[in-house]
């Protein structure tokens, strides 16, 4: 995670392992509420807007902002018995700060390019 400090043209609130930001993010005109930790061994970032959640530009955005250039960040979906909703136009960005996130093979993702 980028340090929090780097981020403070948006800070409504910084604290030493957190904090709270206003991103705004012009191509859909939206000011995203930004809550960021890293804490506990976790990076942390939950996005939120007041009338629905957030869209994939706008977590994108987020993720560049808030999480380095080399660093893979994940949403995760648990078990509905372990789900936990505090806010219902919220989602969360996640990366574990002691190992490297795995990522499927490329070749999983999407087609790859025939050489010549």
């Amino acid at each position: 995670m980028r340090e929090l400090h780097s981020l403070g043209k948006y800070a409504a609130m910084l604290g030493e392992d957190g904090g709270a930001f206003n991103v705004p993010h012009y191509p859909t005109g939206v000011l995203l509420r930004v809550i960021a930790s890293n804490g506990g061994g976790w990076d942390h970032v939950s996005v939120s807007l007041p009338n629905r959640c957030p869209n994939w530009r706008e977590m994108e955005h987020i993720k560049r902002l808030f999480f380095k250039e080399d660093e893979t960040a994940m949403q995760i979906h648990v078990p509905p018995e372990d789900h936990i909703n505090c806010h219902p136009n919220c989602l969360h960005l996640w990366r574990p700060q002691d190992i490297e996130i795995p990522r499927p093979p490329a070749w999983m993702v999407a087609p790859q390019k025939q050489s010549s």
